[in-house]
């Protein structure tokens, strides 16, 4: 049978996570309501960014080109977040280590010859 008085302190660690968290939700809600910043005007509604309308819709799609790049970019800086434990650690893990990180090197570098073949990396 199990305790279930073992699971009370992740029981309230979740309730006061679920407290926190809909308190930074709701009450910046709640002042704004209070203090009067929820009245939209002319001005408020006005561009800010730079100055002048936009020149399309705001909700417009994005090229895929742009996903690409944000993809590839993940990839790589795992990369380099698999690297610098590996480099830590290689004295350790020896030469075993050492042929995996090879292995995994050698796949990132034949997806980016990949990707470059096939265009993911061109700009027009």
């Amino acid at each position: 049978m199990v305790d279930l008085a073992q699971y009370l302190p992740i029981l309230i660690f979740l309730g006061i996570a679920l407290l926190l968290s809909s308190a930074f939700v709701f009450l910046p809600m709640l002042v704004g309501r209070l203090t009067g910043a929820h009245k939209p005007d002319p001005a408020k509604l006005s561009e800010y960014e730079c100055g002048f309308p936009a020149f399309e819709e705001p909700r417009s799609q994005f090229d895929v080109r742009f996903y690409l790049v944000a993809i590839l970019f993940i990839i790589f800086d795992l990369e380099a977040a698999f690297l610098f434990p590996w480099a830590v650690s290689l004295e350790q893990i020896g030469w075993a280590g050492w042929a995996t990180m090879m292995v995994f090197i050698g796949e990132l570098v034949l997806g980016l010859v990949y990707a470059w073949k096939k265009g993911a990396l061109d700009w027009e």
